[in-house]
């Protein structure tokens, strides 16, 4: 039989004819027909599903983006800037760049004070030379006398015979040191400390750190004394002797330590 044509094209097979088809199949064929009408009638009920909810989702509106603050936030408060520390500045020297002396009434001592530094082995250098036994140094890694730290000064105990602080060991708290000016002014320092320290102990370089008084360190040889045919010093010491001063006014009362190791 011709298969009948209409205008809209040819016409599907019905449901009826399928199941016919399905009955007159061989079992093998029947299950892979089986299976195939059930996907079909699957299909068809995803597809109306899929119109039903078309037709629906005109009226539920989708999310729409997140809702972002834009009221103004009330105006802050303005801040006080926080001060920046500065640091505080050094006072003039009260000795200036003029040549001065370093005076022990106590010892006989008056002594003009040189400027010295660090050696090529970061070691601080001392007096040499014919006047060496004479001259006081100063060292120029340490604050300069009246600015409010430490001023360091080394001079000899001996060479070639007694030199200018031969006799320090002798000085205890209360003795006046005074540094002297061409000009006449004077800064007058009262010792508070008088000790003695090992120079292979790495903790004895302290006494030469920077200090938040006004204050003088004065450093000399001690101890057992050692020739050691240096052709320069010709020996070396056991220890160093140390005696550390604090500023002073003219007429101010003794302090009340005592010789000895300082604490600390």
């Amino acid at each position: 039989m011709s298969e009948e044509v209409t205008r809209s094209g040819p016409r599907l097979p019905g449901l009826g004819s399928v199941l016919r088809a399905y009955s007159r199949s061989s079992p093998q064929r029947g299950v892979l027909l089986g299976f195939g009408l059930v996907t079909f009638l699957a299909g068809v009920v995803l597809i109306g599903v899929g119109i039903a909810n078309l037709g629906s989702s005109e009226a539920v509106p989708r999310p729409g983006p997140a809702v972002i603050d834009i009221t103004p936030s009330p105006t802050p408060k303005p801040r006080t800037p926080t001060p920046v520390p500065t640091a505080t500045p050094v006072p003039a020297p009260p000795l200036g760049d003029q040549p001065y002396r370093l005076v022990i009434d106590k010892l006989g001592v008056d002594a003009p004070v040189a400027t010295f530094g660090l050696d090529e082995s970061a070691v601080p250098e001392v007096p040499t030379g014919p006047d060496a036994q004479k001259v006081v140094a100063w060292y120029n890694f340490s604050a300069k006398p009246g600015v409010g730290s430490n001023a360091v000064y080394a001079g000899h105990v001996t060479w070639n015979g007694p030199a200018v602080f031969y006799n320090l060991v002798s000085m205890a708290p209360g003795d006046e040191v005074r540094l002297v000016g061409e000009d006449g002014k004077e800064l007058v320092y009262k010792v508070t400390q008088v000790f003695s320290v090992d120079p292979t102990d790495p903790e004895s370089l302290s006494v030469m750190y920077a200090t938040p008084e006004d204050v003088i360190t004065i450093i000399t040889c001690d101890g057992a004394y050692t020739d050691t045919n240096d052709p320069v010093f010709g020996g070396e010491y056991s220890n160093r002797l140390i005696v550390r001063a604090a500023r002073a006014t003219p007429g101010e009362p003794a302090p009340a330590a005592a010789r000895g190791i300082p604490d600390g």
